[in-house]
């Protein structure tokens, strides 16, 4: 069966069984491999990836659930590697084995778009079901509190000063 959808920006098409995990597709057919193989279950988030941007697990999403739709890898968060997040992780020296950081940046852009301006708990709260085995937690919430700022500061607007000629 052939499903097609879009992934990061592109129209793809896969040949796959509709019931074909969309992490396998996504690694296995279409040759991107930020987003990891996990527990196969949902549980870790390592397997986190956008559809219609929300964050979804891949590994327990079917091929078929995606037809249509708009699906977005890390590699597609930003085409230069530059999101706030990616770079807030890199400033706050987030990843230690890095294994499941590529579903924890993908699920906290999902966070920052619910909640520009997050607290603890809101962190908390919605990155609670990605695991890291490094412990990097505090690491990840500075990281998130740190895009939260510079993506604050780029939708304010820009203030202008009228000159006075006299």
């Amino acid at each position: 069966m052939s499903i097609s959808f879009e992934l990061n920006g592109r129209s793809v098409s896969v040949e796959a069984d509709a019931d074909t995990p969309l992490l396998w597709a996504i690694r296995e057919d279409l040759h991107l491999t930020g987003t990891k193989f996990g527990c196969g279950i949902g549980l870790c988030g390592a397997c986190t990836v956008h559809i219609n941007g929300r964050a979804i697990r891949s590994c327990i999403t079917p091929l078929a659930a995606v037809a249509g739709a708009q699906v977005t890898t890390i590699e597609g968060l930003d085409a230069d590697g530059r999101h706030p997040l990616q770079k807030a992780w890199i400033a706050k020296q987030v990843p230690q084995c890095g294994y499941c950081q590529s579903g924890q940046i993908m699920q906290a852009a999902t966070l920052l778009k619910d909640f520009p301006n997050p607290t603890d708990a809101d962190i908390d709260a919605v990155m609670n079901g990605n695991l890291c085995r490094c412990m990097a937690y505090a690491r990840i919430r500075e990281a998130i509190k740190l895009a939260a700022v510079e993506m604050a500061s780029a939708a304010a607007p820009v203030k202008t000063q009228e000159v006075s000629r006299g």
